[in-house]
């Protein structure tokens, strides 16, 4: 396992972060962001060559998404499931496939309440989760 960053990498600290915060504030994820760094920068590890995480050099910089993206992904795909399912109301499956991804998502709310990252109040349902991701 390598434990510190390759002497070969031809960014500093700082071109890193500048280049994840532009893109950030171009709307990439931090997991495209990555990507892009090992792509297209030549950066195989962030936290090696930085100190930090992708998601964490965007919340020291105030780029980070308001909400965790796992829990984003989540109700992206609960809010698309849930057009199908009202078009095809005998579809069964996908109806229980809907539930478990609530399911899903109310657990990492409870996580993330605990731990500080959603506020106390913040509560899911379908109808608001359409709103915040538009």
């Amino acid at each position: 396992m390598i434990t510190e960053n390759p002497a070969w990498v031809p960014l500093n600290t700082t071109e890193i972060e500048d280049i994840v915060v532009r893109l950030a504030k171009d709307g990439h994820v931090s997991a495209y962001i990555g990507l892009v760094l090992r792509d297209q920068y030549g950066v195989p590890n962030v936290r090696l060559a930085t100190g930090k995480t992708v998601t964490q050099i965007m919340a020291d910089k105030g780029v980070a998404p308001s909400l965790p993206e796992d829990l984003s992904n989540l109700m992206r795909r609960a809010i698309s499931l849930n057009v199908h399912v009202k078009a095809n109301r005998g579809d069964k499956s996908n109806e229980r496939g809907l539930n478990l991804i609530e399911a899903k998502i109310r657990r990492l709310e409870r996580y993330y309440k605990r731990n500080g990252v959603l506020p106390a109040t913040w509560k899911y349902s379908l109808n608001s989760a359409e709103l915040m991701l538009k």
